[in-house]
This record gives C-alpha cells, sequence and structure tokens, in this order.
C-alpha cells in the first residue's frame, strides 16, 4: 500500500470567498486523529462547515469544508503551512501495517522545548492582546502567562512558549521574533529577552494554587450534576441520542446543536479522551446555524457500547461539553474584579486553542484595560482544566457592568460576535 507523500492531504482552496475550501486527508488511522486535525484547523481560525469521515479500522479518508474569517488574509504560504501541520499530524504511510504504527504510539514524541519571552514595555491599551496576535501568528504556543503593571506604567510579560516551527533557539529565530513584536509595539518596547527554561523555572512561576469558588463551584456545577446550568452563558438545544439497532458493529450517535467556534473539536477531543474510535462520521451545518452529526463509533476492542451506563456517561459529557465548553465568570477579588475563564485539557495534555488571544481581544473590544493575568493548570474533581486569571484594571472594571464583560468574553470564544 503505498501514496504518494503530497497526497497524504490535499487542499483545494475556493476561488470566492463565500464558498468553503475543501481539505482531504487520506492516511492511516489512529484513535484520536480527527481531533489532532480538528485542533489545528481551530488553531489557524478555520470554521469547519461540512465534514465527512470514514475508516476501515487502518486507512482513514476525512474530508472538511471550511471557511475563513472575513477579516483573515490567507495566502499561499499560509495554505502551505497548514498543509504541513496538518501532514505532520498524520501517521506514517509506513504504518499502516499495524506494527511500526503501534510501536510509536508505545515512545511518545520528546516533549518540545520550553522558552521564556520576557518583555518589559509601556503601557496601553490593547496591548496584551496585540502581543498575543503576534506570538499566535509566529505559531508560538502560550503555555503560561504572567503580566504585571507598576504603578508608573510599565507593564512586565513573562511568556512561557513552545515554538511549533522549531526556530525559537536559534539566532534568526530570535530575531524575527523581536522584529515582529517592535513592528507592532514600536517605540512602546523597553526590553525584550529570549531563552530557554527547565521545568525548575516554570515551577517557580507557578500560578496561584487557590481558586475562588466561581471556579470551583458555580461554573464547574455540569461536574457533578445532571441538570442544565442555571447561567445563561450557555449554548442552546444540545441532543444526543444513541441507536444500536441501525448498525451490527457500531453505536450510531446523533447530535444535533447550535454551532459554535470548535464545536467539531470538542466532539473529537471528547470522544478520544474516551478512547471511541469514529468508524464513520457526517458534520454539516443547517440554516440558522444547527448542526446535524451523525457518527458511527465503537468502543477501543471493537465493539458497540451496549452498556447503559457508559451509554449514558458519554452522552452526558458530550452534551456538558457543547453547552458549556468553556466557564466564564466576573468574580471580585479583594477590591478588584477578576475575569476567569477556564477549559478541560485532553488527556495528552493539549489545551483548547485561542483561549487567550479571544480573551484579550474580548477586552480590548470592551475597552477594558488589564492590570494582571496568569494562565495556570489546575485538577478539580478528576479533569485537568487549564484556568486563564485576569485582573481587571480598576478604572475600567468600575465602567462597565460585570455581566456585560462575561457576555463579550463568552461570545468571542464561541465565535458568535
Amino acid at each position: 500500500m503505498g501514496i504518494l507523500h503530497d497526497d497524504v492531504v490535499i487542499i483545494r482552496q475556493s476561488e470566492n470567498e463565500r464558498e468553503p475550501s475543501v481539505i482531504t486527508v487520506n492516511c492511516p488511522d489512529k484513535t484520536g486523529l480527527g481531533c489532532d486535525i480538528c485542533r489545528i484547523l481551530f488553531f489557524f481560525g478555520l470554521s469547519i462547515v461540512r465534514g465527512d469521515v470514514s475508516t476501515d479500522g487502518k486507512w482513514c479518508y476525512i474530508v472538511f469544508w471550511v471557511v475563513c474569517k472575513p477579516t483573515t488574509r490567507w495566502d499561499s504560504s499560509r495554505w502551505e503551512l497548514l498543509k504541513k501541520r496538518l501532514v505532520g499530524a498524520c501517521p506514517s504511510c509506513f504504518s499502516a501495517s499495524g506494527i511500526s504504527y503501534y510501536c510509536s504510539e508505545l515512545q511518545p514524541p520528546k516533549p518540545p522545548d520550553l522558552f521564556l519571552l520576557t518583555l518589559c514595555c509601556y503601557d496601553r491599551q490593547g496591548l496584551l492582546h496585540d502581543v498575543t496576535e503576534v506570538l499566535c501568528n509566529l505559531e508560538l504556543n502560550i503555555k503560561k502567562v504572567k503580566v504585571s503593571t507598576t504603578p508608573d506604567g510599565t507593564v512586565m510579560n513573562l511568556f512561557f512558549v513552545t515554538d511549533t516551527r522549531e526556530l525559537l533557539h536559534t539566532k534568526k529565530g530570535q530575531e524575527e521574533t523581536y522584529k515582529a513584536l517592535g513592528d507592532v509595539m514600536q517605540d512602546a518596547v523597553i526590553s525584550c529577552n529570549i531563552e530557554k527554561v527547565g521545568p525548575e523555572i516554570t515551577a517557580c512561576s507557578q500560578a496561584s494554587p487557590f481558586l475562588p469558588s466561581a471556579i470551583t463551584e458555580d461554573i464547574f456545577h455540569l461536574e457533578m450534576s445532571n441538570e442544565l446550568p442555571s447561567v445563561s452563558l450557555t449554548s442552546n438545544n444540545v441532543s444526543v441520542t444513541m441507536d444500536n439497532s441501525l448498525s451490527p458493529a457500531h453505536t450510531l450517535v446523533q447530535i444535533v446543536c447550535q454551532d459554535h467556534k470548535g464545536l467539531l473539536y470538542d466532539i473529537m477531543r471528547t470522544l478520544k479522551d474516551y478512547n471511541i474510535q469514529i468508524s464513520y462520521g457526517r458534520f454539516y451545518i443547517k440554516q440558522g446555524r444547527k448542526c446535524e452529526i451523525d457518527l458511527f463509533i465503537m468502543q477501543a476492542d471493537g465493539k458497540k457500547i451496549v452498556d447503559p451506563s457508559k451509554q449514558s456517561a458519554l452522552s452526558l459529557r458530550l452534551q456538558m461539553e457543547l453547552l458549556q465548553p468553556l466557564r466564564v465568570a466576573v468574580v471580585s477579588r479583594g477590591p478588584d474584579t477578576e475575569l476567569l475563564v477556564a477549559n478541560p485539557v485532553e488527556l495528552s495534555s493539549k489545551g483548547r486553542p485561542l483561549v487567550f488571544y479571544d480573551i484579550t481581544l474580548a477586552l480590548k473590544m470592551l475597552n477594558t484595560c488589564i492590570f494582571l493575568a496568569e494562565i495556570g493548570r489546575h485538577m478539580i474533581g478528576d479533569r485537568e482544566w487549564e484556568v486563564y486569571r485576569v485582573l481587571l484594571d480598576e478604572g475600567a472594571s468600575l465602567s462597565i457592568p460585570r455581566r456585560k464583560v462575561e457576555e463579550g468574553v463568552w461570545k468571542l470564544l464561541m465565535g458568535w460576535e
């Protein structure tokens, strides 16, 4: 069985901005491949409007119809970069026999190097979002951030990042980063430094282990209850049904829900964490942003899901992740006002893409300044969560109602802006 390297991922760009581009992936299968591909498309800011997935357990064929944001300009180099990242997520074509594939799964790839970007600059409105946008464009993944503002208006930014392109350890990669930041911030930059760091440095920069009850109790209400949350920051009309009568080997999962940013990623990551394999799937958006998804799935042992308790657990988890893929709240932190955003982390330790980017953009659009910000990971119950804590500028926090901040951040994170 052979396939040309260039044929693993084929991208047919749309000639009309109103029509979707088509991305085809043809490669050996693995559990979670759909999740990994959806995550990459999510990171690149693409919305999936239709999808078809099929596999025989060894070979997988995926077709996604995607659209770009109207405000995003895509040139040939960005499409090529997307193709490179998608090819990198696919198992080797030599693994289709099963032997080399399963061996590679037992030997996970080496974790990426971690770098500390220290940026000292003069404060201004929207500064943190502008810096975050530069880092995202350079494919620098923000793992942890600490931002603090001094009384004289100076901001100290500490970004712990990994480099998808693997260039940040070189002089060329660092100079490219310095230039990109300088082009955006111009005279606001006081100093900028990049260095590779080890685990002992990140251990000294851990986020606060203490979380307010808005996170541990109210926002995570769905973790402990079958009831729908009482807050309005949820999606609407999520329906998940399971049927074992239509296929002798598969369980059919039918989902009807409202579209949101990263919807298919949220479904795929949930199935990946449950070690569920998709044999065939179909996804499309109808008029009014209503989504319908049909998935023929089976467990890792190759059997359908017949245990009612397992069906109930998976159905509840899917409903929960589609109702509230993120949690958002604005709370009091002593005399100050703090924005809290949290999302579950995949079992593979990957966090949700572009969350900090959207948070900072939403606050910039609301003309709300950031005094302090940090990202940390916390175990709540039996799950790991990535928690973003943003202390709002005292003047801005008093001028804008808390509910307006919550709704503005929530809508941007969900793609409903």
